[in-house]
């Protein structure tokens, strides 16, 4: 099968580079031919606030990529991962003028939410979730803080829903979540052209079975992380030493707590190869988030190695966890975090095989590639 990628990296390398760098991977070892499409939001710097704009509602530079890329060689499927905002939802029209049918993946809530978080004043917000026009968060200014930048993401969304690009030009929606999948379905997206798929760790790391003595923390220290209640339980009762992988906005709160307390140590930014090796280690992986997640890759990562998961219960998270592989808990409910935990910790070695297990049924490399090459025949048949 030959597939043409197109992906628009971030500024900061984040989860979906990863799961788009991951795919391209997986195809090629099953012998797939993959061309990818690049972009890069670094240069929204250069281009400005007015070019941005435009090319985010229809980018002429865009579609003419893509034509180009479509006639100068013959593809079964053009695969767009990220579109935002320098590629634009035009080039699936140009796909859709070539013949070439078209999946998008659905890594965020970027059509049902301006700020693609669902996630506003530090609680989950649905206000613009199913409203013809997201003037809630223009209101707010919830795409970087801007009411200005956020009527450019409404004006994408809302003109081509006008135009009949979301329901005529797309082929397939792929989400990474069941819970992602029913959100885009409440704000009107057609079920039967919606397909759930998981994000795939690949290589397969394989298990490392271990009585780790540690939880582990994995991400980007801020808010919505629910970085705040995961340092607030260990000052309280900390139910083992924690450390912490990551940066972000709350690096000196974390600072300050790890210099002010034994039992928790930040290790800032490491490589791939060594969060693996630190999450085989560790007795358990904490997910403490405070915003609905899309998916939850640290929580894959994480069965891959044998090692349990405590999430908290939203967005996507309690769907990963399953079959005895971790504990969910509510993060309104006090000492929640540290029951779950205890919990986990007390089932020892049998969480991890569980957690292994539950890695090989529904997040294994083979399953997933098998899924992602089913949503290609599907875009095929349905054009």
């Amino acid at each position: 099968m030959r597939v043409l990628m197109v992906h628009e990296r971030y500024r900061f390398r984040g989860g979906e580079d990863v799961a788009t760098e991951t795919e391209v991977e997986l195809l090629r070892a099953a012998g797939h031919e993959v061309t990818v499409a690049i972009e890069d939001n670094r240069r929204i710097a250069e281009l400005g606030l007015f070019r941005t704009g435009l090319r985010t509602v229809w980018s002429v530079e865009g579609t003419r990529r893509i034509a180009e890329l479509l006639a100068a060689d013959d593809y079964d499927v053009v695969h767009v991962q990220n579109f935002f905002p320098l590629w634009s939802p035009a080039i699936h029209r140009t796909a859709n003028r070539a013949g070439v049918p078209t999946v998008q993946t659905l890594h965020n809530y970027r059509l049902v939410c301006p700020a693609a978080t669902t996630f506003r004043d530090g609680r989950p917000c649905r206000s613009c979730v199913g409203r013809r026009v997201p003037w809630p968060g223009v209101v707010h200014g919830c795409y970087r803080d801007s009411a200005t930048k956020t009527a450019g993401v409404a004006a994408m969304v809302v003109g081509h829903r006008l135009l009949g690009t979301w329901r005529d030009h797309v082929g397939i929606y792929s989400t990474p979540s069941r819970f992602l999948a029913r959100m885009y379905v409440e704000a009107g997206w057609s079920e039967d052209r919606i397909v759930v798929k998981p994000n795939a760790v690949f290589p397969d790391p394989g298990p490392r079975p271990s009585e780790g003595e540690y939880a582990l923390f994995v991400g980007r220290l801020a808010e919505e992380k629910g970085l705040r209640l995961l340092l607030d339980a260990w000052r309280r009762d900390p139910p083992v030493p924690l450390r912490i992988v990551g940066d972000g906005p709350l690096r000196r709160e974390v600072e300050d707590t790890a210099a002010a307390s034994s039992g928790v140590s930040w290790l800032g930014h490491v490589s791939a190869d060594e969060v693996l090796a630190l999450m085989g280690s560790a007795a358990v992986v904490v997910v403490p988030s405070v915003w609905d997640e899309p998916f939850g890759r640290v929580v894959v990562e994480a069965f891959a190695v044998a090692t349990p998961v405590v999430v908290s219960d939203r967005g996507a998270l309690p769907e990963l966890v399953g079959d005895g592989a971790g504990a969910v808990f509510d993060p309104d409910e006090p000492g929640g975090l540290v029951a779950a935990i205890d919990d986990v910790l007390a089932r020892g070695a049998e969480a991890g095989a569980a957690a292994r297990r539950r890695f090989e049924d529904r997040y294994s490399p083979e399953v997933v590639l098998a899924a992602l090459e089913a949503t290609y025949e599907r875009a095929g048949r349905d054009r």
